[in-house]
């Protein structure tokens, strides 16, 4: 019972952290990243389809983004997507490609993407307190039904708690990894 409690601590901080790391991956730095594109949705034929699924998407450093289309008719259509997505990115359309060239960040849009990437950061640690805090319950309903001491309460609780302390460090660093990221 323990193990399992602490295991399932485990298994949903590793998706609270992965889907952090998915967040970051949308996030614009000085560095291209096909991330930053290949998600953005494309109205293709009645339905909506990724980029990822329309072309390949490739990185020329140091600040440009190229996609190869595979279909000239959706060349306009995801140029369009891209323009019109919340990056603020203008798309340079030749042939079956497009390319999308980053510009500097400003000092004020780097502030903007350092308190969006803190907001976000925080957000999934209140994800990761509600699991704690979860398993804290479970183990206090197991105790008062009478499955296991006070002392191996208190243990499991400890347990719980280095496993919630070892995510946090985990997204900590993520945090400063994409702060410096941003402010290269």
């Amino acid at each position: 019972m323990a193990e399992q409690q602490i295991e399932k601590i485990k298994k949903e901080g590793e998706a609270v952290v992965t889907a952090l790391k998915k967040v970051y991956s949308g996030i614009r730095t000085s560095r291209p990243n096909t991330a930053l594109v290949e998600d953005i949705r494309v109205d293709y034929y009645g339905q909506t389809l990724p980029i990822k699924q329309l072309g390949t998407v490739g990185v020329h450093p140091p600040r440009e983004i190229d996609i190869q289309i595979w279909d000239q008719n959706a060349v306009p259509l995801i140029a369009k997507a891209i323009e019109a997505s919340t990056l603020h990115l203008s798309a340079n359309v030749s042939g079956n490609s497009i390319k999308i060239n980053l510009p500097e960040l400003s000092e004020e849009r780097r502030e903007e993407l350092v308190k969006y990437v803190k907001k976000m950061t925080e957000e999934h640690k209140i994800q990761v307190r509600h699991l704690r805090d979860e398993a804290n319950k479970g183990v206090q309903s197991s105790f008062d039904a009478g499955e296991f001491s006070e002392d191996q309460k208190f243990k499991l609780k400890e347990g719980i708690q280095k496993e919630i302390d070892k995510i946090n460090e985990e997204i900590e660093k993520l945090l400063e990894n994409k702060i410096k990221e941003i402010e290269e």
